[in-house]
This record gives C-alpha cells, structure tokens and sequence, in this order.
C-alpha cells in the first residue's frame, strides 16, 4: 500500500519492465496494423512503409524531448505541465487538452474493432455491424474501466498478459511473413523511398496517418508519479517503445504490400492483418491474428485510459479543470472522479457512434482527426525542451543533439504536417480534430479567469534543477506535495 494513501497516485508501483511494456502497449502494435494500414495504404499506396520510416525519425526526437522533461518535471500531466512551464500556460492547457480530446475520440475509434475483432471469432457476418460491435466493444471497455479504476499494478499485470500474447502472435507470424511463397508483388527498395508519393502534400498525409500508428508510447510519461527512478525510468522505457513498434511497423507494412493485392487491402479496410494472416496460414492465421488485434485493441483501450485519466488528474489539481477531477480514491490511489467522468462521456459517444456510419467510416475520419490533435502536442513538447534546456544546449554534443536539434527537428515537422495535411482531410476530419481543439478554450479561459495558480507558473529550466539518476521511494512530485500540504523541501 502507498504510504500517501488517499492523497495521492500510487508511488513506485511500476518498475522498468512494467514500464516499457506500458510503451508498447500504448502504440499497440496490432491494432495499429490492423485498423490503419488500409487508410495509410488508401492516401500513400506503395510508400506506406515509407511513410513510417521518415516519421519514426522525428518521432524519436519528440520520444527524446519527453524523456528530457521528463527529468526535470514529474508530473502526470506530462507534456500539460512542461508546456505551461516553458512556452504559456494557454500552450500547456491546449496541449494537456489535445491529449484529452484525441484520447477520448480514439476510446470510441478503438472501441469499435474491439467488438468487430470478438464479434468475427465467432460470426465474420456480425463484425460489420455497428449497432452489435458498439455493445460489445462497450463491454470491453467498461471491463478496461475498471480495471484502471483498480490501481497501476493491477493494470500493468493484466497488460502484461494481454501484450505478451499480442506479441508472441505477430513475432510468430512476422517470421512467417519472410519464408511465405505465392506473393503478389516483389519488394522493391522504392517502398523505402519518396517516389511513390503524391507530391508533398501526399507525403505529409501519409505522415500525419503514421503519427497516429506510434502515438501512445507517451503514456509513460503520464504515469511517472507511479514508477520507480521515474525520472530515468519513464522516458528510457518511451524510446525503447518507439524502437519495438517502428520494427514491428515497417516488417508488417512491407508483409502487406508483398502479400496482398490492392483489391484485398482495400476491400478489408477495417482489419487487414486478419487477411494477410489467412494469406500466410490458411484456417489458423486469421483467426490468431484476429487474437492479436482484439487483445491490442483491449490493451490499448487501457493505456488511452489511463493518459486521459491521468491528464485530467493532473488539471483538476492545478484548478484547470473541476477540482473533482484531482480527487484519489483512498483505497486504490486512483483518480476514480477522473475515470468516471471518462467512462460517462465515452459510452455516450459510443451510442451517438451508430448514427456515424461503418465500423471503416467512423476510423477512417477518427485517425485523421487524432492525428491533428496528436501533432500539436507531440509538436509543443518538442518545443519545450529546447526552452528548457536553452542554457544547456552548447554545454556538450550529446545536449545539443538529443535535448536540442532532435526534438526541435521532430516540433516542426509535426507542425509542418499538421499544416500541409489540412488540405488533403475531409470535412469531417477537419471539423474533429481542430473543432475538438477548439472547445479546450472555453475551460481554459474559464478557469484562467478564477485565477487558478497553473496561470502564474515557476519557470521550468534544466539549469536550476538538480538532476539524480536515483528518486527515493517516498519521492513525491513537487506539485502533488503542495497539492496534499506536504513540505516542498526534500
């Protein structure tokens, strides 16, 4: 039991492993596969594997900006604190609400083949019906609910379970993939390259749907007032994340350009990894990879979960947000005010779904959407760490490269594809993501009036913090200190 028992998060209940697990998950891997790889292969066809090549390299530099922060401010707002810290306090607002917004939307995105995924174990003619796949999906994501209402050692134990499955399934079957004979194209090197683009607006869509394949991995930094060494620990476990998910990326995305024809892909827009494995293993493969899918989607689900739920925490603390919001359940140290409220405005938008169209309609617009609102914070933390480190940069190589040009590198290319992708989206999409953003200002300039302190922040700055590479076990976060009245003096 954590010795701040009904003040504040669990303290040191995960540790490295846990945590690296945690960053796969949160990207999950199958999933992403399996309800994106059609849209991606829709906008960019043969330079999908491309695509997540060229966005990998700047999403490592946005995984080394939050690994940076992360050393300097623990705080499970993450990139909501470090923002208002070093950019405005609006900045770190629209952030911490992007995350919010883009969690909540893909809850109901993910939720979706969640039940399309169950549904086809049993009946393949039911995973297309909305209505029956928003009930189950909704089911699994009550289950997830409460699991994450449990506390962060329960969660991470049922991840481990689920994500170990996950992977021992695409391990066998990327193995699979290399010996399979009968393949409807030859691999080609041009898949790696820029010619198969549309042009750079083509490329920048393509980016901006790969951006959606790795966002999670951050779901660390979210739950660093519960890890152990956090200040290493989380963003050590968020590059290694990246790294795992790019591999397992590019070896299925090239499988599925080998292995599938066009028609295939773009007839099972809603689970192409289920075709592919029927492809590799006839009878078996589907189904297993069908397995997979479902136990990423599961995991996943739980991951957004804890990112929203956490990020709401961490506002209502500060007064950004309804107070409620802060508030840790006694017994299990969970923001149980947070997951309610979460749980209430997800199964809403799970009935409204049905009104959406299909299961493949309702992701296509989602992804899009997410990814816009993914862009813009992973895009302000990428900035943030380059303020922050500002007196630093020049103090060695490896500060300049990894706190500074890297980081820097990775803001501006998702800006720069949040931009060019905006001709290219549909209404839809559009009126999603900056329509999503934009309703973040009624509470911010609400709670900014009521004179919340988040509003007249201590500058963060890497100079004036005092870096360890041990946090005690009774570490407790500055913020959630003052927060619970305890000494800031440790």
């Amino acid at each position: 039991m954590s010795n701040n028992r009904g003040r504040g998060l669990q303290a040191n209940a995960l540790g490295t492993f846990d945590t690296v697990v945690m960053a796969v998950a949160g990207s999950a891997p199958a999933y992403s596969l399996a309800a994106t790889t059609a849209v991606l292969v829709g906008a960019v066809g043969l330079a999908s594997p491309a695509a997540l090549l060229y966005c990998a390299i700047p999403m490592l530099g946005i995984a080394l900006a939050f690994s940076y922060l992360g050393r300097i401010d623990v705080n499970a707002g993450a990139s909501y604190s470090w923002v208002g810290r070093t950019l405005h306090p609006f900045l770190g607002f629209i952030s911490g609400w992007a995350l919010v917004i883009s969690a909540t939307i893909f809850m109901v995105a993910g939720s979706l083949p969640a039940g399309s995924m169950t549904l086809s174990l049993f009946d393949q003619s039911l995973a297309d019906n909305t209505a029956l796949s928003t009930v189950v999906g909704a089911a699994w994501f009550v289950i997830m609910l409460l699991v994450v209402l449990g506390g962060a050692r329960l969660t991470v134990r049922a991840q481990l379970v689920m994500s170990g499955v996950e992977l021992g399934i695409l391990g066998l079957f990327a193995a699979l993939a290399l010996v399979h004979t009968g393949n409807a194209r030859v691999f080609d090197w041009s898949w790696l390259g820029f010619s198969h683009f549309d042009g750079v607006s083509g490329f920048a869509s393509g980016a901006l749907i790969a951006a959606f394949y790795y966002w999670g991995w951050d779901v660390t930094s979210n739950l660093s007032e519960e890890t152990r060494n956090s200040r290493r620990t989380t963003g050590l476990a968020g590059l290694i994340g990246v790294g795992i998910v790019f591999l397992l990326f590019e070896v299925f995305t090239i499988a599925v350009n080998v292995i599938l024809s066009s028609r295939q892909i773009e007839s099972n827009d809603a689970n192409v990894l289920a075709v592919l494995g029927d492809e590799i293993w006839p009878g078996w493969g589907g189904k297993l990879l069908i397995v997979s899918v479902m136990l990423s989607t599961i995991a996943t689900l739980e991951t957004t979960l804890i990112q929203v739920t956490r990020s709401l925490f961490a506002m209502g603390r500060d007064r950004t947000m309804p107070a409620a919001l802060g508030r840790v359940h006694r017994t299990w140290n969970t923001p149980w005010v947070a997951i309610v409220v979460v749980g209430g405005v997800a199964l809403a938008m799970f009935i409204a779904s049905n009104a959406l169209g299909s299961v493949g309609d309702i992701l296509t617009d989602a992804i899009s959407a997410i990814g816009l609102q993914i862009a813009v914070y992973y895009g302000l933390a990428g900035l943030a760490v380059v303020v922050a480190y500002r007196k630093m940069l020049f103090k060695s190589a490896a500060n300049f490269l990894f706190g500074g040009l890297w980081p820097l590198f990775g803001a501006l290319f998702m800006f720069w594809i949040f931009v060019e992708s905006l001709s290219s989206l549909s209404t839809a999409a559009i009126t999603i993501g900056i329509g999503g953003l934009a309703v973040g200002l009624i509470p911010m300039l609400w709670y900014w009036k009521q004179g919340s302190d988040y509003y007249r922040p201590s500058r963060l700055d890497a100079t004036h913090t005092v870096e360890t590479d041990y946090v005690p076990d009774d570490f407790v976060p500055e913020q959630s200190r003052v927060h619970q009245g305890l000494p800031t003096d440790f």
